[in-house]
């Protein structure tokens, strides 16, 4: 719209505008369309002036912006574009979002900066973080490859100094510093090797320690904290306890420190790193106290155990003995040890951060996709709150609800990342919509015990068939639960009744339902998730958890319909069932799969959709005829829908035993959980539909980040180097 649309009708003298008027005023309605174009012109050429400059320039003019200084494209970016245009939109909005993916405004923006940087090792460590967003630490191999030092030394000051300045690169390994030892071969090592002639951008087999050779170690695993949580306690005479509430050992990482200045070479207190014995014993005050790596406390005190009687030790079969007075830590295992007559009597609690590679099951980290009605009623449970328990505030919640004192949607919080130990059951009414969640930046653990003698302990959730509007209930529709943010140990969750929709969102049944120290599971045939005899619609988002076992009637009622997306569904073994009925019979229900990693095998009805995933055990389908699995692996012998760009079918038999799932890691409880391994094919690290991995972290464009940042390597590293990634974690 025209600013002044009656601007130019207003230069007119009086006599014009006075016939005009008793003509209809034709005359001012086409003084204001030119009026229109008047100001389009005005307002182009105001624009010019804020074009010239990348912070304000329109997104159209940032190309011609990164043209003039020598902006590269990141690699990929023809797929992004594709995807981006196909999703439609007005044409502006199409060029816009060509334009930022051909030169994102803040690349195009650091491009002069980076440049005047070039070949300094401050800059490949920027690059990391801002192209790959992994913390980095660049190190010059060279300096750590071994080389005869010269014997004798020349005349005149100058040659001397050369000569030792030449004493500290290369040498040999001193056995006496245990220190330097220990980091060897790390990104922190100081301690020289031969030279290795394979270079260090090779993707098959590193090497780099060479004259020229340039490292830019990375850390692709994320820390996660926990924050005021209860230690566990392994024996009766309670002074041994771990870090992890669920009693298996995990390795604890830096609380990542920021850099002091852009120039800063990262140390190990700037990324988070995984914390050694010898060095955590030498820097103790930088990792232990508020704020820090991790915190202990003791007998519900107020002020943590003091750092005078931290003693770090390896506690490896607990062969150490604490003295009287002493609290041992293991960081490497997770573990602490009391004297054991100093033993805490009123337990221990901790903070830790532990790694992980992203955003899935139970934890404190933000969750953007929680949706809070404003008609919901909330009920706090914590310290401080009106509520101490889960079930206080259910059953204060249904005598609201049935007093018609609030609505059907009620939502139980847990304020504080603590454990509930106690018996869970949540009959609902028709209508009833209720949430138990955790609150942001908590972590709650729900531990099911043996309570019952003569039934099965569960968390157990059935939905009630008569209506009661006596009670003031008087919606027919089926009840809603959800779960959200919840870790759920001991037991499984068990639902029935006609249930309308069950969600799991950032939550963790634990495969197995517990842990062994080595994350072994206890019970690995038991199911995390039981459907008896239910109508519910289940839908699991970023969560991870044990096996999922259907009970009901297949002749008189549809089948369930299961929608996984974005998590770990893990049988503890790959010959296991996933999904199934009792004695590994189809399961009623209808599949739908999104960017999930399946341990175990699929026994159900009928598969409706399957893409991007991985299902490392068979699967047997029934009704072949229903559905489609696209860009995924299923193992050779399963009975499927029809398949499109699955592996290994693009390969053939020939290759099948190559190209197949390999992870770092298939133990819930450890670092790795479900990450793709570095040796897996890059049929299956890229064989998503847009070039990504398949599997549960298919969202965190693993592949993507690393070609972005090999080649952003190669534009910035110094001059005749051979530069590589090396991956930490």
């Amino acid at each position: 719209m025209s600013r002044e649309p009656d601007g130019l009708a207003e230069l007119l003298p009086q006599w014009h505008r006075l016939r005009d008027a008793e003509a209809g005023e034709p005359l001012r309605a086409l003084l204001a369309v030119l009026a229109e174009q008047v100001d389009r012109v005005r307002d182009g050429v105001e624009h010019q002036y804020d074009d010239w400059f990348v912070e304000t320039a329109t997104a159209w003019v940032l190309p011609y912006l990164g043209d003039l200084v020598g902006y590269r494209p990141l690699p990929g970016y023809e797929r992004v574009l594709a995807t981006g245009l196909r999703d439609g939109g007005p044409p502006d909005a199409s060029l816009a979002r060509l334009a930022e993916a051909l030169a994102p405004r803040r690349d195009v923006a650091a491009t002069v900066a980076y440049r005047r940087r070039k070949g300094t090792l401050a800059l490949l460590e920027e690059l990391s973080a801002s192209v790959a967003g992994w913390p980095a630490r660049a190190v010059e191999l060279s300096r750590l490859t071994a080389h005869q030092q010269p014997v004798k030394l020349y005349g005149g000051t100058g040659g001397a100094a050369a000569d030792l300045r030449r004493f500290s690169r290369g040498r040999l390994a001193d056995l006496r510093d245990g220190a330097a030892l220990e980091l060897a071969g790390g990104p922190f090592g100081t301690v020289a090797r031969s030279v290795d002639v394979r270079r260090a951008g090779s993707r098959r087999g590193q090497g780099g320690h060479t004259p020229a050779g340039v490292g830019l170690f990375v850390w692709r695993l994320k820390p996660y904290q926990v924050t005021r949580a209860p230690a566990y306690c392994i024996d009766r005479a309670r002074n041994l306890y771990t870090f992890s509430i669920l009693g298996n050992d995990t390795p604890l990482v830096t609380r990542p420190e920021p850099e002091p200045s852009a120039a800063h070479i990262a140390t190990a207190d700037n990324v988070p790193a995984y914390i050694r014995r010898r060095r955590l014993a030498d820097h103790l005050l930088d990792y232990y106290g508020p704020g820090k790596s991790f915190t202990i406390w003791r007998d519900g005190h107020d002020e943590p155990v003091p750092p005078s009687d931290i003693v770090v030790a390896d506690l490896t079969d607990w062969r150490y003995r604490a003295k009287r007075g002493q609290v041992v830590i293991d960081p490497e295992l997770g573990r602490i040890a009391f004297g054991s007559r100093t033993a805490p009597r009123h337990g221990v609690w901790v903070t830790y951060h532990y790694a992980y590679p992203d955003d899935m099951g139970g934890g404190e980290y933000d969750r953007d996709d929680r949706e809070t009605s404003p008609a919901a009623e909330v009920y706090r449970v914590g310290p401080g709150c009106a509520y101490q328990r889960i079930m206080d505030a259910y059953r204060q919640w249904q005598h609201d609800r049935r007093g018609g004192r609030c609505g059907p949607e009620g939502i139980i919080e847990i304020t504080h990342s603590g454990a509930y130990q106690e018996q869970l059951d949540f009959d609902l009414d028709p209508g009833d919509r209720l949430e138990l969640r955790a609150a942001e930046g908590t972590r709650p653990v729900i531990r099911l015990l043996d309570w019952y003698s003569n039934r099965p302990d569960a968390l157990n959730i059935r939905a009630r068939e008569e209506q009661r509007e006596e009670h003031g209930n008087t919606g027919g529709e089926a009840p809603r639960i959800v779960l959200d943010g919840l870790l759920i140990a001991g037991r499984g969750l068990n639902v029935t009744g006609p249930v309308g929709a069950v969600v799991l969102r950032h939550c963790t049944l634990v495969p197995g339902w517990s842990l062994e120290p080595e994350c072994e599971p206890r019970s690995p045939d038991e199911p995390s998730l039981v459907l008896e005899r239910t109508t519910a619609c289940v839908q699991i988002e970023r969560s991870v958890l044990g096996t999922i076992e259907v009970i009901g009637e297949e002749v008189h009622t549809d089948p369930l319909a299961l929608h996984i997306r974005d998590s770990i569904l893990d049988a503890t073994g790959h010959d296991r069932p996933a999904l199934s009925a009792p004695d590994c019979r189809h399961a009623h229900a209808v599949l739908h799969a999104h960017r999930t990693t399946v341990i175990g095998e699929v026994h159900t009805h009928a598969v409706r959709i399957g893409e991007n995933s991985l299902f490392t055990g068979r699967m047997h389908v029934a009704r072949r005829g229903v559905g489609c699995l696209r860009f995924s692996y299923v193992p050779p012998g399963s009975r499927t829908p029809r398949r499109h760009r699955c592996q290994p079918d693009l390969v053939g038999a020939e290759e099948a035993w190559r190209v197949r799932p390999l992870f770092s890691g298939e133990r819930y409880g450890t670092p790795v959980y479900g990450q793709l391994a570095a040796g897996c094919a890059e049929e299956i690290r890229r064989g998503a539909e847009d070039g990504a991995e398949m599997g549960a972290f298919h969202d965190l464009y693993q592949p993507q980040r690393e070609d972005s940042l090999r080649a952003r390597l190669a534009e910035y590293a110094p001059a005749g180097t051979d530069a590589g990634v090396i991956a930490v974690t």
